[in-house]
């Protein structure tokens, strides 16, 4: 049978809810990482077991890619892919170097000193020995595991058979244990502030894509879209991603019919480019190669795409005929997505996939080699979602009406750009992960950053190029970059990169008594603590002895996933999720809590004229967490949120006043300011770019 949840909270002071801004938002940062196996619940001593401590070198490559490059030439592969970090504005010379070695230049950014290129495999160690090299990354796959506890014994067992929680649903108060926001006090910040719920925020999702047909999902709290745009920020030529399609077949429409393979089209008269997509190309993901959700994989899909103007149409509906309602338009500028499949609505699961479009026109094919060297091809992108997982982060950072009621994600006013990050089997690949994180800061312009990949490397110091490319977009852009710690706890020394990145906030995964019962049916003693998968640091070896992660936050939550998957519970909680809706663990979930939390406090920037550096975001929420008892400090960093701030009730004060321990921002629970307040930087090292969802980018001072 199944018992109400409540959950004891003292009263709020003004003074506890100026804390809980300041502490409990930032306290429960979360870095991403993959998915967990079933924790086991815990007792007050967790035993950590040291990992074997690697002596750091000076070395541009490290000891993690010279494997990965002999692995390259044991396979005899003539070229590999690889990142270099150079200084900011000196790509022009490095690239010119890339061509004398054999090379050819990718992507690249002058202002952030980053270049992607593919080099022979001899001359790698070369190339790391420029003078004008920082470092240099082999591109590797991150692979997401599933991030569901539930094992397939768990399935075999079935459901618990006494006293178990009450299912959450559309009566489920905003505080909950379920997604337990309230943990991070950020459903006390909104209640007493509900204008800073996000809202003037954008969220930066690098993932598997987020499902754009989720109810929760789809409107902020004012009404504007939830999903802002949506990329997919894989390559269209290196990477094996079936969604791009190289439209590389000429058609001539004459009479409004052409034939291709077999099979006679209709289509206004023209010529165009024409490309089938196989749904079977999908097979080894979630999806399982359905993509409209019919029941089997042996669908193909025609695409036709006009170069002059751009357009593109798609036979979603299989019946060979491009009309006026098979035009799909990217979602930037059309702001809908398209869907393959007719939903049911009279069963719980979604019978359809919704999808968008991106073009590129003379891709360079060159990386591929062989014939390919000099030739170009526009492509197509099928825009879909590799998993579930970009879709239950979204839910937890910004979700709004979870189950269509009270229950939201941290920053449920807040809007996402969605970076589909990840391919359909293999994992997320090291250069979608640095240009999808380049394009979510520079082009898509979002305010915070919440990436949930991650990988423990050999030698984690944060010395690679990624955490030189991220420390660089946070101090240029004035963006914070939050990530998960990893699931390779609890030894010490497991903080995943790129949460060792000196400048990225990296969080560690806590889970509470009320959690335990309410997400998993186990009843512990412990009030709150770490789960034993939760990545511990210190950061690998290095001379600054930097503590990772900084703040942990709450690392399970039932949240949502895409609506044309079941619902997918822990069996011995004894209840059933409804469709589009899963209870998933890990460092994954505890990362977006950090990132809603730092978009209320963006938004509470935005609402009162300040402009809060990087910096000063981490300062607020380090400075006012509270240790666990039960944990060492390389555990958990700067820990959880716990106590109440020094804030005096009913007075007025300026964004930069502390309001609670070292708070560089306004502290909700203070009165509002009487006047607006100067550019705020309180905390920020050094020169660095301040920000405010509201205004131009600016750099101050720190």
């Amino acid at each position: 049978m199944s018992r109400p949840l409540t959950r004891r909270r003292h009263g709020l002071t003004a003074a506890v809810l100026a804390a809980a801004m300041t502490g409990s938002l930032m306290g429960l940062s979360a870095l991403p990482a993959q998915a967990a196996p079933v924790p086991h619940p815990l007792g007050t001593d967790v035993p950590d077991s040291p990992k074997k401590a690697l002596e750091s070198r000076h070395d541009k490559l490290g000891s993690h890619d010279r494997t990965l490059l002999q692995k390259a030439e044991s396979k005899k592969a003539k070229s590999v892919t690889v990142l270099v970090a150079t200084a900011p504005g000196e790509t022009e010379a490095l690239r010119e170097k890339v061509t004398q070695l054999g090379g050819r230049v990718g992507e690249f950014s002058d202002r952030l000193g980053y270049v992607r290129a593919t080099v022979p495999t001899g001359k790698v160690t070369a190339l790391a020995g420029l003078s004008s090299v920082r470092a240099v990354d082999l591109n590797e796959t991150f692979k997401i595991p599933d991030p569901s506890p539930v094992t397939a014994t768990d399935r075999k067992s079935g459901a618990s058979t006494g006293i178990t929680p009450a299912a959450p649903g559309k009566n489920t108060p905003a505080d909950n244990p379920y997604l337990p926001t309230g943990e991070t006090r950020a459903t006390d910040f909104t209640a007493a502030h509900p204008a800073w719920d996000g809202r003037g925020v954008t969220v930066g999702i690098l993932d598997t894509g987020v499902d754009g047909a989720h109810p929760a999902l789809q409107k902020t709290t004012t009404g504007s879209p939830k999903i802002k745009n949506w990329v997919t920020a894989t390559d269209p030529v290196t990477d094996a991603d079936p969604t791009w399609l190289q439209m590389s077949h000429g058609v001539t429409v004459s009479d409004g019919t052409f034939r291709y393979g077999g099979a006679d089209y209709k289509a206004p008269d023209g010529a165009y480019e024409f490309q089938v997509f196989d749904e079977v190309t999908t097979y080894s993901s979630e999806l399982r190669g359905d993509i409209n959700r019919d029941g089997d994989y042996t669908d193909s899909f025609g695409v036709l795409y006009r170069e002059s103007d751009h357009r593109i149409w798609v036979d979603a509906d299989l019946d060979r005929t491009f009309g006026d309602g098979d035009v799909v338009e990217p979602y930037a500028k059309s702001g809908k997505f398209a869907a393959f499949g007719q939903d049911d609505p009279d069963t719980a699961v979604a019978e359809s996939m919704p999808f968008t479009v991106e073009h590129r026109d003379d891709v360079d094919l060159s990386p591929r080699g062989g014939t390919s060297v000099g030739k170009s091809a526009d492509f197509v992108n099928i825009g879909i979602v590799s998993g579930s997982h970009a879709t239950h982060v979204a839910g937890i950072a910004t979700g709004n009406g979870l189950f269509g009621g009270r229950m939201n994600g941290a920053a449920s006013g807040a809007q996402i750009v969605s970076e589909r990050v990840c391919l359909f089997a293999s994992g997320c690949t090291s250069y979608a992960l640095a240009e999808g994180m380049i394009d979510a800061v520079v082009n898509q312009h979002v305010d915070v950053v919440n990436r949930s990949i991650g990988g423990l490397p050999a030698l984690n110091d944060g010395n690679n190029v990624r955490s030189v490319l991220y420390n660089r977009l946070i101090d240029d852009y004035g963006v914070q970059i939050v990530s998960s710690a990893g699931n390779d706890g609890p030894g010490m020394n497991t903080v995943a990169d790129p949460a060792v990145s000196d400048k990225v906030l990296a969080v560690g995964a806590s889970v509470s008594k009320d959690t335990w019962w309410a997400d998993y049916g186990s009843r512990v003693t412990a009030r709150q603590s770490l789960f034993p998968f939760s990545a511990r640091g210190p950061r690998g070896p290095r001379e600054d002895g930097g503590m990772k992660p900084e703040v942990v936050a709450p690392g399970a939550a039932v949240s949502s996933i895409p609506t044309w998957m079941p619902g997918e519970g822990v069996p011995e909680a004894g209840y059933e999720l409804p469709a589009g809706y899963g209870m998933f663990n890990g460092t994954s979930m505890a990362s977006p809590q950090a990132t809603g939390d730092v978009a209320l406090l963006l938004s509470a920037a935005s609402a009162t004229a300040t402009k809060v550096a990087p910096a000063a975001l981490r300062s607020a929420l380090m400075s006012s967490a509270t240790h666990l008892d039960d944990q060492p400090a390389y555990a958990q960093g700067a820990a959880m949120y716990r106590r109440p701030g020094s804030c005096s009730p009913n007075t007025s004060a300026r964004p930069c006043t502390p309001c609670g321990p070292r708070s560089a921002v306004y502290s909700p629970g203070c009165s509002p300011p009487r006047s607006p307040a100067p550019a705020c930087t309180t905390g920020a090292p050094r020169a660095t770019a301040a920000r405010s969802p509201t205004a131009a980018r600016t750099t101050t001072s720190g």
